[in-house]
């Protein structure tokens, strides 16, 4: 490998080549296969490093939501707690020796033509995105640079804050921000909460699933994708 690695030639780098080449092969099937495809994943991405907690549960309540709009819809809830996913490599900086990469393995998952939607759910940290949300955006570079293989599939965000107004839509914007780089179809919450996406209290005496709005803005976060999704499959499919 060179020793000189330039910010638009990160796609050479060791961890990040094996990740845009698996999306470059997903995303090339992707035209032919979603229009014959019967049943539309939606994939929860839960950002935040404790593993199991409010931004999972939170999720499992968007996926529910999202998986009873009809039977087409298949739901998985993916966890990046744990995961190594180092953001540096997105500007083109080769792994070090020994040093894991996790991200890869993410890359087929999310570009396969079945998926029609993508819900990322973070913690709210000093009023916006946990660092692991941020990696996993910045990693996400591979798709973009491969004819960008998130195209069309349907982006909702949904936000865990320590206090009822702490940050929620402020990181729910910034995350969609990343998300439209990559010519995704984004929505919020839908009616009758309606607004950016689902916004969620840690706080709630009883639990995160006791906020009575934000579980609210979480369903109609988790419908939304679903319908959306599955208007795009028809249209695709028609065409």
């Amino acid at each position: 490998m060179a020793s000189e690695v330039t910010r638009r030639g990160f796609l050479g780098t060791a961890g990040t080549v094996a990740a845009a080449g698996a999306a470059a092969g997903v995303a090339s099937a992707q035209p032919a296969e979603a229009g014959r495809s019967k049943q539309i994943k939606i994939i929860a991405v839960c950002c935040s490093p404790r593993k199991g907690k409010t931004t999972f549960a939170s999720l499992q309540v968007c996926l529910e939501a999202a998986k009873a709009v009809g039977d087409r819809i298949e739901v998985e809830l993916i966890e990046l707690a744990g995961m190594k996913i180092d953001g540096s490599l997105a500007a083109g900086l080769p792994l070090e020796p020994g040093q894991k990469d996790d991200f890869p393995e993410l890359v087929p998952k999310l570009s396969d033509p079945s998926v029609g939607g993508i819900i990322v759910g973070t913690p709210v940290y000093f009023g916006n995105m946990t660092s692991l949300c941020k990696a996993f955006l910045d990693r996400c570079m591979a798709f973009r640079k491969n004819d960008f293989a998130l195209r069309d599939k349907v982006a909702g965000v949904l936000a865990v804050g320590g206090a009822r107004n702490g940050g929620q839509e402020l990181t729910i914007r910034s995350v969609q921000t990343a998300l439209m780089c990559q010519e995704m179809i984004l929505v919020g919450d839908g009616a009758p909460t309606g607004h950016f996406g689902a916004t969620v209290w840690s706080g709630a005496e009883g639990g995160v699933t006791e906020d009575e709005f934000g579980m609210a803005t979480t369903r109609n976060l988790g419908r939304r994708v679903a319908e959306v999704a599955l208007r795009v499959a028809g249209k695709v499919g028609s065409g």
